[in-house]
């Protein structure tokens, strides 16, 4: 249903269920999926694909060109998955040549005045709260909650799980089910409320608690905890997924809280 005040290229694909208020603009090149409802002053770009069950509030800005300056109009997008909600002035820009295209989960939680910049690959059932700012080139697991005002440096990753206390400075890499606070920012723990409320039992926990205690709380390196975990810790999905994520880390990973 669209307003007559709400202007809708007429090649932008839009599913018929879809609410569209006044004064949106949505323009060419445009897909919005059924039951999907667009707030007023909308302005959707070219390049946005836009899933089922989408709710985005007045005055986000979906698929804008990168604030890139290599970027030279190359046909790149802004993808949104299934039932996820863009609160206020969210800005969020389609990809450059590097991945092309910026990419956002099912069921995320974007709230007021955040930003997501091209290249950005966010996981499902993600919140970010307000003012959380995204760089360029970031890769965000599954289930990751960044409080609000959290800042993270261009090309870093955030693993599955993970929670990022409000106004951290993320220059390095977090590894999943992991609790990052102060500055600079290190580990403080496992993100153990969540984990519980994600039905991971005691036992599990514990597990995962045992191998960050290795890595950030014993002064070893990330080799030496790495060969000492695999040794102590039997495989399972949990600790094969902590060691890849460190081995696969190109910024570093952050320093436990008496690290140096």
């Amino acid at each position: 249903m669209n307003q007559p005040l709400a202007y809708v290229h007429p090649s932008a694909k839009i599913a018929d269920t879809v609410v569209i208020e006044p004064f949106t603009t949505i323009h060419k090149n445009v897909e919005i999926g059924e039951g999907t409802w667009i707030g007023s002053n909308v302005t959707i770009m070219e390049g946005a694909r836009i899933g089922k069950n989408c709710r985005i509030f007045p005055g986000a800005v979906i698929s804008a060109i990168p604030q890139d300056l290599k970027f030279v109009g190359e046909d790149t997008t802004a993808e949104i998955g299934d039932n996820t909600i863009i609160r206020e002035c969210v800005t969020i820009n389609r990809g450059t040549k590097d991945r092309w295209k910026t990419v956002i989960g099912n069921n995320c939680l974007i709230m007021a005045y955040s930003h997501i910049a091209h290249d950005c690959i966010v996981g499902n059932n993600c919140i970010f709260s307000n003012n959380s700012t995204l760089a360029g080139h970031i890769n965000v697991g599954d289930n990751v909650i960044l409080a609000g005002m959290t800042a993270v440096h261009q090309f870093c990753s955030i693993g599955n799980h993970a929670f990022v206390t409000g106004g951290s400075l993320v220059r390095k890499d977090v590894p999943p089910y992991a609790k990052a606070a102060r500055e600079p920012l290190s580990y403080v723990g496992i993100n153990s409320i969540g984990l519980r409320r994600r039905g991971f039992d005691s036992d599990k926990i514990s597990e995962i608690q045992g191998i960050y205690r290795i890595i950030f709380q014993k002064n070893y390196n990330n080799t030496q905890a790495a060969a000492i975990i695999e040794g102590e810790y039997e495989a399972t999905p949990e600790r094969d997924e902590i060691l890849t994520f460190i081995r696969n880390s190109q910024r570093g990973i952050m320093k436990g809280y008496n690290q140096k």
